[in-house]
């Protein structure tokens, strides 16, 4: 927790809830512990939304489907959703819930290694939403630039890793220190390279804000 808890229970306190659809997948996917965007940043890309209004976005890292129905849901405008999952057991899970909710014509699950998919894509994307395996969102890095359409937005989540970025590399546990390593690497490109203008805030688990020049 990089924000004190009674803060976070107050700010998602105030939380006005989801569709019935999302509320029921939310519960069961912590029921089975399947990580899933935190409350205080489903409001967060809420806002996101509905400021930018997306036509085309990009998600790297499905999991059974949460964020991209969510996506659907609180875009105000019609959108085209691609998103990339590599966790097997996972993808007919939300290709199941993108049945369920009627958005299977609107989204498109893209199985297998995002480090190789993302090359075969040309689309331009206005919106991207980085939130697969942390230790690879470095090695994504150059071709998610290749895909963010100038003035697109690119959302890396869970960034600050429970606050064990500004730690030494020696207080992390051992079995964490790659993730750490590579994640310090990607903040420092994504506030140093000439095409993004970044900003990091410590909402959810951590989020880095970037626009492309």
């Amino acid at each position: 927790m990089i924000v004190d808890e009674r803060m976070v229970t107050y700010i998602n306190s105030l939380d006005e809830g989801h569709t019935v659809f999302l509320e029921e997948l939310e519960a069961e996917a912590k029921k089975d512990r399947v990580p899933i965007i935190r409350r205080e940043m489903q409001s967060f890309l809420k806002f996101l939304l509905a400021a930018v209004r997306p036509k085309n976005i990009l998600e790297v890292g499905t999991a059974v489907g949460f964020s991209a129905l969510f996506m659907c849901e609180y875009n105000p405008v019609p959108c085209k959703i691609v998103t990339i999952e590599n966790y097997e057991k996972r993808i007919p899970i939300a290709r199941e819930n993108f049945k369920k909710a009627h958005r299977e014509d609107q989204i498109e699950l893209l199985a297998g290694d995002a480090a190789d998919i993302l090359k075969t894509l040309e689309c331009p994307f206005d919106f991207i939403f980085m939130d697969a395996a942390k230790g690879q969102y470095l090695h994504f890095l150059p071709e998610v630039l290749r895909l963010l359409s100038p003035g697109g937005i690119l959302v890396s989540d869970n960034v600050l890793q429970e606050g064990d970025i500004i730690e030494s590399r020696f207080a992390v546990e051992r079995r964490n220190r790659t993730i750490y390593k590579r994640m310090r690497e990607y903040l420092y490109e994504l506030k140093h390279n000439d095409q993004l203008v970044t900003s990091l805030i410590p909402l959810g688990d951590g989020v880095a804000l970037s626009t492309k020049r």
